[in-house]
């Protein structure tokens, strides 16, 4: 770790910074707005379907857009597109903060994802541009950290924000600290470009058009029915637009994902790891965020407090990871987060009940935590350093892309699952199928332990060199 630090310059500093503020303002805004969905019902007389694609249009402009935003930081520049969505995401905010009906707030949030599906990826290919190989890890520990930090703060500022100001300030947060990073990001981070110049425009329609397909699909899963002819056309059209698009990746002269990066396996694998991995994740804080306030009694502070288990260790965990993960590689840290995460999961599948004190969630809480925070740094350096410097931007996204698709699977599998064996008429109901839904989260767990295995094997640590000799380990590629 000390080594690590030494090395760092300042350059590399501020991108680490101002990359890790990006990614905190937008994962924070995801978490805060779960918990002040009934502040919003109340104050703009909102119907259910309002209040769903209130998330639904943030989620179906973020997913469908990540791989546009890293082509366009190829191609444009990547600080120049990254300061574009820091500006578009604080705009947006500040537009959801004064909608005066739903309406305005569904539109304003489709904006604000389109500024978050430009922040997320350019972060990411920013900070991996910024570091070489072997200090990739500790970089993206210290972004996981503070990404986590807003894993974190998010459902307790959103309770308290909610409970003790108004549901509008959890959007008016975004708005000073999105725009006071922007000079900082244009004097300190250095620009930076992807291979080529030209654009893969037929592979930008083809990509948006298959996520946004896929993802409809997926949200409207629950509301539609699986077996709707909304949610099958848009399923199996959003499947053929990705064949038709991986058709033409292979075709085109300057294609925006390049499919050579899928002969490498750490690329493969890590891509499914993560596409799982977030589908548990995504669908456990789902699903336990509202078992803490429905079935257990908790208003929006409160539950947000019985988190602080699972987010805890994130933050505190995460940075060493990445210092792990550079020394003695990633899959066996990968495969080990991943079980405790999954052990975690189907813990709390297990002891669900309607009066279930807290005590005994904290064990099962926290060790899904130091799962996901041994995890998630490790399997990010497993995927973007295999990739030249180049093809980071598109790896980024493609990496993104994944993330945010897994995220909307695991809400949409686990959603049915609830729906066919529980409900939210009464706190026994909610409990019957919370225990379904978080056993099928601990089934994702399972299937990206198995994906992790797949990952190149570690290299055993060097020897440390004599004292005042650089370190081996220090030297050397170890991704």
């Amino acid at each position: 770790m000390n080594s690590n630090k030494r090395s760092v310059t300042a350059a590399q500093r501020w991108t680490l910074a101002l990359a890790s503020v990006g990614s905190f303002v937008v994962v924070l805004d995801l978490l805060v707005v779960a918990t002040a969905l009934t502040a919003i019902q109340r104050d703009l007389h909102a119907s259910i379907e309002d209040l769903e694609w209130t998330i639904n249009a943030y989620t179906l402009s973020f997913a469908a857009l990540l791989m546009t935003a890293s082509s366009l930081g190829d191609r444009f520049g990547r600080r120049r597109v990254f300061v574009a969505g820091l500006t578009l995401f604080a705009v947006a905010s500040a537009a959801c903060a004064l909608a005066p009906s739903t309406g305005t707030l569904i539109a304003a949030r489709a904006v604000q994802g389109i500024g978050a599906a430009t922040v997320m990826p350019l972060a990411l290919a920013l900070l991996n541009a910024a570091f070489p190989p072997e200090r990739r890890g500790w970089a993206l520990g210290i972004y996981g950290s503070v990404t986590g930090l807003a894993v974190l703060l998010g459902p307790v500022l959103g309770g308290v924000i909610t409970e003790g100001l108004a549901w509008q300030w959890i959007f008016w947060l975004n708005v000073p600290v999105g725009l006071a990073a922007i000079p900082f990001v244009l004097a300190r981070i250095k620009e930076g470009f992807g291979q080529g110049t030209a654009m893969d425009f037929p592979g930008l329609l083809l990509f948006t058009l298959a996520a946004f397909g896929l993802v409809w699909g997926l949200v409207r899963a629950d509301a539609a029915g699986w077996g709707s002819v909304e949610v099958t056309g848009a399923l199996a059209g959003g499947t053929v637009l990705v064949v038709v698009f991986l058709v033409w990746q292979s075709r085109a002269r300057t294609p925006m994902l390049p499919l050579r990066l899928f002969h490498s396996r750490a690329f493969s694998a890590g891509n499914t790891v993560m596409f799982l991995l977030s589908g548990s994740m995504s669908a456990s804080v789902f699903f336990i965020a509202q078992y803490q306030q429905v079935t257990l009694g908790q208003g929006p502070l409160g539950a947000g407090l019985r988190l602080l288990p699972w987010g805890t260790f994130v933050v505190l965990l995460a940075s060493r990871t990445g210092a792990l993960a550079d020394r003695w590689g990633e899959r066996s840290l990968v495969v080990a987060g991943l079980a405790l995460q999954t052990i975690g999961t189907a813990w709390i599948a297990l002891i669900a009940a309607p009066h279930l004190s807290y005590r005994p969630q904290v064990i099962p809480l926290s060790l899904a935590g130091i799962g996901f925070a041994l995890a998630i740094p490790a399997v990010t350096k497993a995927v973007v350093s295999t990739s030249a410097p180049a093809d980071i931007g598109k790896a980024s996204g493609a990496y993104s892309t994944m993330r945010q698709l897994g995220g909307a699977f695991g809400v949409a599998i686990t959603a049915a699952v609830f729906a066919a064996t529980g409900g939210y008429t009464s706190a026994a109901a909610f409990s019957d199928g919370f225990g379904p839904a978080m056993a099928v989260a601990a089934g994702f767990g399972v299937a990206a332990t198995l994906a992790g295995t797949l990952l190149p094997p570690s290299r055993r640590p060097a020897l440390r060199a004599p004292t005042g000799a650089p370190a081996e380990a220090d030297r050397v590629d170890i991704s």
